[in-house]
């Protein structure tokens, strides 16, 4: 019998004996993370429902490939940005990432504004350090984790995360004359 203290070793291993309910678990147990990644990293709430669906079908089919070496969470991150990357791939030809709120209505409006421009910033990125800052700054995982999901060195996710920041720093900067007090800039006499 599958209860909620099992630890996801223990439920996989049930799953794979038969045990009906020890997938199930496992589901209720990572799907909000998951479609919050998924989320993050497609940029629509309707597309990241569909990215998780795809990432659980495919994690059910495939659990026997799950060796165990790497947290049952740091797997499930690797099918989910996979499933993501494929729906991506498919519809970027003919649509761009759609404008998304991530913001909590209760929050003040400058933050609201803040997370609209981030994620329009986010959207700009390569894909590769959208996906870097997406595991590392958002979803707050060690970089040695975001690389196993990545399938790349830690170095790499690094300097695409330095690379990405460098990147949104400049999309996000003031693009008008203005100095940080407000005040116009002399114009430029050369």
């Amino acid at each position: 019998m599958t209860t909620r203290d099992d630890s996801d070793a223990e439920l996989v291993r049930r799953h794979l004996e038969g045990d009906a309910e020890a997938f199930g678990e496992l589901f209720r147990r990572h799907r909000d993370r998951m479609w919050a990644l998924a989320l993050r990293t497609t940029g629509d709430r309707e597309l990241a429902a569909d990215c998780v669906q795809d990432a659980f079908i495919a994690a059910y089919r495939r659990i026997g490939s799950y060796r165990g070496d790497a947290a049952f969470t740091t797997w499930m991150h690797r099918v989910v940005v996979n499933a993501c990357l494929d729906r991506l791939r498919r519809q970027r030809p003919t649509t761009e990432l759609p404008p998304q709120d991530l913001a909590d209505p209760h929050d003040a409006h400058d933050v609201a504004l803040t997370a609209l421009d981030v994620h329009a910033a986010l959207a700009r990125l390569p894909e590769e350090q959208r996906l870097a800052l997406v595991l590392v700054d958002l979803e707050g995982l060690p970089v040695r984790e975001a690389a196993a999901i990545l399938e790349v060195a830690e170095g790499t996710v690094k300097s695409r995360c330095s690379r990405g920041r460098a990147a949104l720093a400049a999309i996000l900067r003031p693009r008008n004359d203005a100095d940080a007090t407000g005040t116009p800039a002399a114009p430029d006499s050369s």
